[in-house]
């Protein structure tokens, strides 16, 4: 067994060890040694944006510790099986990094599994493109994701980009900064598990992380991969704030039958991390997993699952 399988061994042996209450009482002695300006950089980063629930002492609200105490608790198992389907050793210290830092605020270890090398999502090592590709931006933004891609790959390396995007505002940015490159579609959709409408829900922590909602502010299109794209897709990368799993959903059959590459991000929900991949297992069972991730060593986020 080698540095990293014991590491991660010793983790789960160690959770498995500890009733619920005892795990978050260590996590919130963990939390309580954290500096004092590190620690309130956290509290200001978990009440931004919400994703993983309110942090604030001084009101005895502990729901961040709390949730992270219950996925190591209820879902320890399906990280040791996603550990174990990781298809290299720089995923699996990743995962490990995330879950130690989850249970000890440990920054070490995230320090050391911070990508620095590649783009987010390309990871010239693992992602392989060619001039025949369709590709899908979910949360395409301002077009960063595509410009990045361009770069990476080349401005001739594609067939196809099809670009989406729900807040109008941003859209706009996103035509004009893509307008000079040919077969770039852009759509001002949200892409889910059906077709019909919902809310754009604006985001205290900024426009990029504008979601989709049951209600909001602005009613917004949605539809499906599946129903919207009729030609094979090649590549799909999403980051849509938490509507990850229900895109993947409405993506189902171009995923059984053209089993594209999936480069999709995994942080917005703790349960994220393992229910991802276990969705894409269901449709298609000879992906082979990767993480990388981008994130502050504080807290990971920008936590990417490629699935190739």
């Amino acid at each position: 067994m080698n540095a990293i399988d014991r590491k991660f061994c010793a983790l789960c042996d160690e959770l498995r060890s500890l009733n619920e209450k005892e795990l978050y009482h260590r996590m919130r002695q963990s939390f309580e040694r954290v500096p004092l300006q590190t620690r309130n950089n956290c509290i200001q980063f978990f009440n931004r944006f919400r994703y993983w629930g309110r942090l604030e002492p001084e009101k005895g609200i502990y729901e961040e510790i709390e949730r992270k105490q219950a996925a190591l608790c209820q879902y320890l198992d399906q990280f040791a099986w996603l550990y174990q389907r990781l298809a290299d050793y720089r995923s699996k210290g990743t995962l490990y990094a995330i879950l130690n830092n989850w249970y000890c605020y440990d920054f070490a270890s995230t320090t050391r599994a911070k990508e620095g090398l590649f783009d987010s999502y390309f990871d010239l090592d693992l992602v392989k493109c060619s001039p025949d590709e369709v590709v899908v931006d979910l949360g395409a933004y301002t077009g960063d994701s595509v410009l990045s891609y361009l770069e990476n790959y080349g401005a001739d390396c594609y067939k196809k980009i099809y670009c989406y995007e729900i807040t109008p505002a941003t859209f706009a940015k996103l035509q004009k900064n893509l307008a000079p490159y040919s077969a770039v579609e852009c759509r001002c959709k949200g892409v889910s598990d059906r077709v019909g409408s919902m809310w754009l829900n604006e985001s205290q922590g900024g426009v990029s992380a504008n979601a989709l909602a049951e209600q909001g502010t602005l009613q917004v299109p949605v539809t499906t991969l599946d129903a919207d794209i009729t030609e094979p897709i090649t590549l799909i990368k999403a980051d849509i704030e938490g509507g990850e799993q229900k895109a993947l959903l409405g993506a189902k059959q171009h995923i059984i039958d053209e089993r594209p590459k999936l480069l999709i991000s995994v942080y917005h929900r703790n349960e994220d991390l393992w229910q991802i991949p276990r969705m894409i297992e269901e449709f298609c069972p000879d992906y082979r997993f990767y993480l990388r991730y981008q994130g502050s060593p504080i807290y990971p986020t920008e936590i990417i699952l490629l699935a190739l």
